[in-house]
């Protein structure tokens, strides 16, 4: 799809061009990949002060059920039965092998479920979904889905929101945000403390506006949203985690519960339950080139004696740490903090460490 004609479009598209965005395709729609304050300005602005994401093009589902949740957990390896009400987790759906096929955030909204998960995997989710509840579930295509990120976010949200300044960190809550009925979780992808705003479509723009008009406050695209993500030690669903990665392998054994990791009951337990107790071949890892060079997606890892041991899937320069960034996979017998190794970047072996995750401390409010 390259035309934009070919692309679907979210509720702020027309907010984003009269605000002098660059538009690229992602994921079957046009998005912004920045403004005019530039991916590198909008990066750190969000890391200063406040940040306002267009994530609608993610998928937000409703589910039904007295028994919701319990059946919601033969899909994913996370505790959703005991999610408490107001209560947000985040989770994978596996496959049979235990392969990751999208990674979600689930909620306990009290009489429902409300499921968000990536763009590009939310036909085929929908379709898992809807193979388990029928009827039970609903798409909430009537919804924009915004995020409001960095650490003054709060107090951004508070002058329009008071209750806002009372969530914790992957809490959960039904609000009027400047008189506009809204489904509020104290969440993100960059790191920082924020929120993700979910709002009837035909008001989106108009909450948009008003909080852009804080002075504390300004749009963000997807690069910025990359380069945060990143730094914050997140998973990008198609390049850190797939059908071929674990939960285990992908270092988010974290976000297992214990009951689940006893019990099983979701599919690929045999592999991800063994993968516990024994541990796996390899493992996702932080990197951290000692020069200036960033390494990118697909940059082979090698040893110091040249052999491969695993490739980088995400990669580029972290402008809080100012300097390159990168997370892979390697042969577990690397995946020490510390560890030496080498990546290869336009065929010439470059000096690394493996570093922890993430690379900037996270601002959540807990």
């Amino acid at each position: 799809m390259t035309e934009s004609q070919d692309l679907k479009t979210t509720p702020l598209t027309a907010l984003h061009q009269r605000l002098g965005a660059k538009m690229v395709p992602f994921a079957g729609y046009l998005m912004p990949v920045q403004f005019p304050l530039g991916v590198l300005g909008e990066h750190r602005h969000t890391r200063a002060k406040a940040g306002l994401f267009d994530v609608s093009h993610m998928g937000q589902l409703r589910v039904d059920g007295a028994d919701a949740a319990a059946r919601f957990e033969t899909l994913v390896p996370g505790d959703i039965a005991g999610l408490g009400e107001g209560r947000t987790r985040y989770t994978q759906f596996t496959n049979a092998d235990g392969g990751i096929l999208d990674d979600l955030m689930v909620t306990n909204a009290g009489d429902h479920l409300f499921v968000v998960v990536n763009a590009a995997c939310k036909e085929a989710d929908t379709a898992l979904l809807r193979a388990t509840f029928g009827a039970e579930l609903t798409e909430l295509a009537d919804r924009a889905l915004l995020a409001l990120q960095g650490p003054s976010a709060a107090a951004v949200l508070a002058t329009l929101a008071p209750e806002a300044a009372e969530m914790t960190f992957m809490t959960f809550r039904t609000m009027d945000v400047a008189g506009i009925p809204c489904f509020v979780t104290r969440s993100g992808y960059t790191g920082e403390d924020g929120y993700e705003i979910s709002v009837p479509a035909d008001r989106a723009e108009a909450l948009a506006e008003k909080l852009l008009a804080h002075p504390e406050v300004e749009p963000i695209g997807l690069g910025a949203r990359d380069s945060l993500r990143l730094e914050a030690g997140l998973c990008l669903y198609g390049h850190d985690i797939d059908t071929t990665t674990s939960p285990i392998e992908a270092a988010l054994t974290w976000s297992i519960g214990k009951r689940r990791r006893e019990q099983g009951g979701f599919p690929g337990a045999a592999r991800i339950q063994d993968e516990i107790a024994n541990g796996t071949s390899r493992r996702r890892v932080g990197l951290k080139p000692e020069g200036r060079a960033p390494a990118r997606e697909g940059t082979e890892i090698t040893d110091l004696d040249g052999r491969p041991i695993g490739k980088v899937t995400s990669g580029g320069f972290g402008p809080t740490v100012d300097g390159p960034v990168a997370m892979g996979y390697v042969e577990t017998a690397f995946a020490a903090e510390g560890t030496e190794v080498r990546l290869v970047v336009r065929g010439k072996p470059l000096p690394a460490r493996v570093a922890k995750l993430p690379f900037v401390a996270p601002g959540y409010k807990r």
